[in-house]
């Protein structure tokens, strides 16, 4: 071997020992591969076609894919518009054989609403399924279809999946069946704004139309979440994938194999994020907990005495670092169980017991109408940079509020600078209610300069807790 050669493997060893580690190590996804894509189905649905709608995946209706889909898979019989077209529409969507009898794991929203659900197994056997159950909330659904001893994937645990871990996901994007796409978790606990009972977990993997329902796999071939959204302005993918947990998907098939429906455990408050602001007003180190911004009527919360302006810390030994925390851990709670809420109320901790009941199917947020124009207005007076003026009788009832003074006008800071709008109701200064100007007037007073304060203010019919900052003389 001449030394030209000899100095360049020398080069070419010095080059690969000074990789990082990881780039050394990459892992090996074939094996996974090939051992785990058996047990992934292709799922199609029809669904009835609402007037004047055309044949594609509704996922990709007016979106860029729409043409290629139509392209690559054909457009229904008579064309755009034709009166040959066919009364229903077939969308695509993935799933996993969870048990060797027949139980398929897939999301919801790919068998919502479907009149026929067709499973299609890797050896080309093709099976009509039976929707056992459906979970909206979890985006969650179990299929079931008459075969035996077939291939299954193992579940995991999300719990002790890692940001940074690899991950692999198998499905059907555009319907290309067992396509393979790998990256890495971006992060755990993703709260969206539809979604209340999903901690999603976040991924950089390749995640398309069609792969909804499918598995998300770690490196040991175990199920860690099924893959259910994106992230995406354009309906492609973006580098932002979202996947449930596979603990929050065992436990809401655990109950659909049962009961053919799943029960959630309900506290009854309508809660929001503690910023640093709204943290320093109410005396904290620093931004935690969920903040109660509303206690609803004949709530288990009500029962146990939560109040308007708690921040809830723990809940049942279990650390609440933020608002979008909560409802998970609320929701997997065994309904009728007596839970240990530790919260903060001004400048003391306390805890509370609180028995869970069920979460009602008709809960949500109360929203209160518009104001009524008024013939007569007394004048309005300014405070903290806005003009206010009391509810009436009529407002009040309308809003489903005792009391409070609307913001007419936002005239400059700190009124301003705290983000207060006109037509905001301020129901609490402090933790005091706020009935007429001059309560207000004291309740300024009291608190002093150059104190931040929380404000609940009602707006749109919601409450909303903000950090109002009185100016130093």
């Amino acid at each position: 071997m001449t030394r030209p050669i000899q100095w360049a493997l020398l080069g070419l060893i010095l080059f690969a020992f000074s990789l990082p580690a990881s780039a050394r190590m990459l892992p090996d996804f074939v094996p996974l591969a090939e051992e785990h894509s058996p047990a992934v189905v292709n799922i199609s649905t029809t669904r009835e076609r609402e007037g004047g709608q055309t044949g594609g995946h509704p996922d990709f209706e007016g979106s860029p894919f729409e043409d290629l889909f139509e392209r690559f898979f054909g457009a229904p019989p008579g064309g755009e518009g034709g009166e040959g077209r066919m009364p229903e529409r077939s969308s695509l969507g993935s799933g996993f054989i969870y048990t060797e009898d027949g139980y398929i794991i897939t999301a919801n929203h790919v068998v919502e609403g479907a009149s026929e659900v067709v499973v299609h197994l890797s050896d080309r056997r093709v099976f009509d399924a039976e929707v056992i159950g459906k979970d909206p909330q979890s985006d969650v659904a179990l299929l079931k279809i008459d075969a035996d001893d077939l291939p299954t994937l193992e579940l995991g645990s999300s719990d002790e999946l890692k940001v940074g871990e690899w991950v692999l996901a198998i499905g059907s994007p555009f319907g290309f069946d067992h396509s393979v796409t790998a990256g890495i978790v971006s992060a755990k606990g993703r709260n969206l704004p539809t979604e209340n009972y999903v901690p999603f977990i976040q991924t950089d993997v390749a995640i398309n139309p069609g792969n909804s329902g499918g598995p998300l796999l770690n490196l040991d071939g175990k199920v860690v979440g099924i893959n259910a959204q994106i992230y995406s302005r354009t309906g492609g993918f973006m580098g932002l994938s979202f996947a449930v947990p596979i603990e929050m998907v065992e436990d809401v098939v655990m109950q659909l194999r049962e009961h053919g429906e799943v029960t959630r455990g309900w506290l009854g408050v309508l809660i929001q994020e503690v910023t640093r602001d709204l943290a320093d007003s109410f005396g904290m180190d620093k931004p935690a907990g969920a903040l109660v911004a509303r206690v609803q009527s004949d709530s288990p919360a009500e029962k146990a005495g939560f109040e308007t302006g708690d921040v809830i810390l723990r809940f049942n030994g279990i650390d609440v670092p933020n608002s979008s925390a909560l409802p998970p851990i609320v929701g997997r709670t065994p309904v009728g169980t007596e839970a240990e809420v530790e919260i903060r109320r001004g400048e003391e901790t306390k805890t509370i017991t609180v028995e869970i009941e069920r979460l009602p199917d008709d809960v949500a947020a109360e929203r209160g109408g518009r104001q009524p124009e008024q013939e007569e207005r007394a004048e309005p007076q300014s405070l903290l940079g806005m003009h206010l003026e009391p509810l009436d009788a009529a407002q009040a009832e309308e809003l489903g509020l005792d009391g409070g003074l609307v913001v007419t006008e936002v005239t400059g800071n700190p009124a301003r600078s705290s983000g207060i709008r006109p037509g905001d109701v301020i129901v609490q200064f402090g933790r005091h209610s706020v009935d007429s100007l001059e309560e207000l007037e004291e309740q300024i007073e009291d608190a002093g300069t150059g104190r931040t304060v929380p404000v609940l203010i009602q707006r749109d019919g919601n409450p909303t807790f903000i950090a109002l900052r009185i100016p130093s003389e």
